[in-house]
């Protein structure tokens, strides 16, 4: 056994934690349970220690109690299913995992409602959830919702479809999919209806904020392949940026992650020096958008927080990671 020395990841964000965190957990702990997500004590037991709804409390630190839960809902679904397509067998059946993804997709386009009995838990969690986001968004939010979430399965199938070919990503491949298969860009659409930040589609769609929300994916999710790269070797999965780095280049899992370390810092950077340049214009719209770049940082600080205090997913100390 090789330990790795987790090189210094820090945030220049102020953390903070939604006090409804405790009532979210609670709900989600009954909600999972309700949908047949977990069916066994010792599940039970091993979701309690995630602690997702405290990622949803990091990310969204001011929304209300209702909002809360469905995001922690959400956020706690995309883990299930993301386990089962990473360590389970269909994760490695590409044609089984796009049937499965088909169905979830007809739940969000066609808004069917889906009972555990007629659709199973993933299904019926799905329609548990959209039933919620969409009686408090607009038709505009779903369509840009629907697609965040069509992407993301797909990428979900793309990985598949690596596994089963026993094909390694490149490093650029990996790049330009991972934003993806995070499913971030879900829960980016998703600060609209949860802290109801309403900002016009020009204010957004503006190539300086979108370098931001790229930053904060990669950021996101960069940390967290550091924080996974353990499990993921020796789960045999290679679809982490650690892994891939240290495949392409044929360097130690030390330098890959000193490497991937390097990445994310400057992610950061530029996120930071972007937010400089926000052209703010002195209206309404100003405090909007400042309100939405708090969540993004939210997010980044959040997520760290969430990984290295408060859940036992991942198992790690701020310290170090270890390896097989």
């Amino acid at each position: 056994m090789t330990t790795i020395q987790m090189p210094a990841i820090s945030y220049p964000f102020t953390s903070g934690v939604n006090h409804h965190v405790n009532e979210a957990q609670q709900h989600i702990t009954s909600w999972v349970q309700t949908h047949g997500l977990i069916t066994s004590a010792t599940a039970l037991k091993r979701f309690e220690k995630a602690r997702f709804a405290w990622l949803a409390g990091r990310a969204f630190p001011d929304a209300a109690l209702h909002e809360l839960c469905i995001i922690a809902d959400f956020n706690t679904w995309l883990f299930i299913l993301d386990d089962q397509c990473d360590e389970a067998a269909v994760g490695r059946k590409a044609d089984y995992l796009k049937s499965v993804m088909a169905g979830l997709m007809d739940i969000l386009q066609t808004n069917q409602t889906v009972t555990l009995a007629s659709g199973g838990p993933l299904a019926a969690g799905l329609s548990s959830i959209w039933d919620r986001m969409r009686a408090i968004s607009s038709p505009a939010w779903r369509m840009r919702f629907i697609r965040s979430m069509q992407d993301y399965f797909m990428s979900c199938i793309w990985e598949a479809e690596n596994r089963e070919a026993g094909r390694v990503p490149s490093v650029d491949d990996y790049i330009h999919m991972r934003p993806y298969t995070g499913a971030l860009l879900a829960d980016i659409e998703a600060i609209e209806i949860i802290e109801k930040i309403y900002l016009p589609r020009p204010v957004v769609e503006q190539a300086l904020l979108q370098r931001m929300i790229q930053a904060c994916n990669n950021v996101v999710c960069w940390s967290n392949d550091l924080f996974s790269c353990t499990k993921e070797s020796r789960q045999g999965d290679v679809h982490n940026l650690v892994l891939v780095l240290q495949h392409q280049r044929q360097i130690s899992l030390q330098e890959a992650v000193d490497q991937a370390a390097r990445m994310h810092n400057e992610e950061v950077a530029i996120f930071v020096a972007l937010e400089k340049l926000l052209p703010l214009k002195g209206d309404e719209t100003d405090y909007e958008l400042l309100r939405y770049v708090a969540v993004l940082r939210s997010w980044m600080v959040g997520n760290f927080d969430w990984s290295v205090k408060d859940t036992g997913r991942y198992g790690l100390e701020q310290q170090a990671i270890v390896a097989a």
